[in-house]
C-alpha cells in the first residue's frame, strides 16, 4: 500500500504537541513585524507577538511562497509518498492558489503519485479541525480518496463564530470590509463574525460587553453543533487564555464528553485580528456562515 502524508499550513494554527502526534507536515507563512526581515508562522511567540502589536508594532504577512511548497512537498513525493494537502481558505490568501499551482507542477513531475488539494474556505482551528480529523481518519486506515472524499463532505459545514477586541486590525487588512467603523468605536460593543460558505469574513451581530460576547459564542454552537457525528470543538485565542478556558468550562457543563482543543492564535491571522481575538470552531447542522 502506498502510504501518504497530510499537509497544512501555518494557519491551521495547531499547537505543535498535535501537529506532532498526528504527524502533520504543516508548510509556513511569513511575518513581518516594523518592516524587519519576515520571520515565519513558527518561529514567533505569540504572547511576545501581541505585546509588540498592543505597543504599536505593525505586523504585515506573507503567504506560503511556491518555493517553500515545492522544497517540502518534493521531499514526500520522492519518498515515494502522495500528498493530500488541507489548505487556508482562498477567501483569505493566495497560499492555496500557491500550492495548486506547485502540485499541479509536482503532478506532471511525479505522475505516479497522487497529488490532492482541498480549500478548506477555513482559517485558524477550523482548518486545524479539518487537519487533525484527516489525520485520525488515516490513522484508522482510510485511503487517501477516503480521506479527501470525507474531508471534501466536512468542509462547508465547519462553522467559525469569531469575536474580536478591535476592528482596526480586521478593517486594516481588508479582511472585513463589511463591518461599519462605528461599530468599533463604541465603548464596549463587540462584533461576533462568521466565515461564511465563500471564506470570507462577516460581521453578524454585535453584543454589549466582553463576557456577553463569549456567551454569544457558546450558544450559536450550541444552536448548530452536530456532535453526534463529529464530537470536536476547537477554540483559538490571540493571548486570552481565560476567555478560551471560560468557553471550555460552557462547553464542558453541557457536553462533558465533547473533546475540547485550545491553541494560540498565531502570529499570520493574529496580525489581522489583533490581541483578544477568540474563535469557536465545531462540525454545524447546516453550511458555515
Amino acid at each position: 500500500m502506498v502510504s501518504y502524508e497530510i499537509f497544512t499550513d501555518s494557519c491551521s494554527d495547531l499547537p505543535k504537541e498535535v501537529v506532532t502526534k498526528c504527524n502533520l507536515k504543516v508548510v509556513q507563512l511569513e511575518v513581518t513585524i516594523d518592516n524587519s526581515e519576515p520571520v515565519l508562522n513558527r518561529d514567533i511567540e505569540s504572547k511576545a507577538f501581541y505585546n509588540q502589536l498592543r505597543a504599536g508594532a505593525v505586523a504585515k504577512t506573507n503567504a506560503v511562497t511556491p518555493g517553500f511548497f515545492e522544497e517540502n512537498m518534493r521531499k514526500s513525493l520522492e519518498e515515494g509518498k502522495d500528498i493530500l494537502y488541507i489548505g487556508f481558505s482562498s477567501g483569505l490568501s493566495v497560499t492555496y492558489n500557491n500550492g495548486v499551482m506547485v502540485m499541479n507542477e509536482l503532478q506532471d513531475e511525479f505522475p505516479e503519485r497522487k497529488c490532492l488539494h482541498i480549500d478548506t474556505l477555513c482559517a485558524s482551528m477550523g482548518q486545524g479541525l479539518l487537519a487533525y480529523y484527516a489525520a485520525e481518519l488515516r490513522d484508522s486506515g482510510a485511503t487517501i480518496d477516503e480521506v479527501f472524499e470525507k474531508i471534501m463532505e466536512m468542509k462547508d459545514y465547519i462553522h467559525h463564530v469569531v469575536t474580536v477586541d478591535d476592528l482596526f486590525y480586521l478593517k486594516r487588512g481588508g479582511r472585513l470590509s463589511a463591518v461599519s467603523a462605528v461599530a468599533g468605536s463604541v465603548l464596549k460593543i463587540k462584533p461576533i463574525i462568521l466565515l461564511n460558505e465563500e471564506g470570507h469574513l462577516n460581521n453578524v451581530a454585535t453584543v454589549r460587553g466582553r463576557k456577553n460576547a463569549l456567551k454569544d459564542l457558546y450558544e450559536r454552537m450550541k444552536n448548530s453543533e452536530q456532535f453526534v457525528k463529529l464530537p470536536y470543538v476547537f477554540i483559538s485565542h490571540a493571548d486570552c487564555i481565560e476567555d478560551a478556558q471560560y468557553l471550555e468550562s460552557l462547553i464542558k457543563e453541557e457536553y462533558p464528553a465533547v473533546k475540547v482543543v485550545i491553541s494560540d492564535i498565531g502570529p499570520v491571522i493574529g496580525a489581522h485580528t489583533g490581541p483578544g481575538a477568540i474563535a469557536i470552531c465545531f462540525l454545524g447542522k447546516t453550511i458555515k456562515g
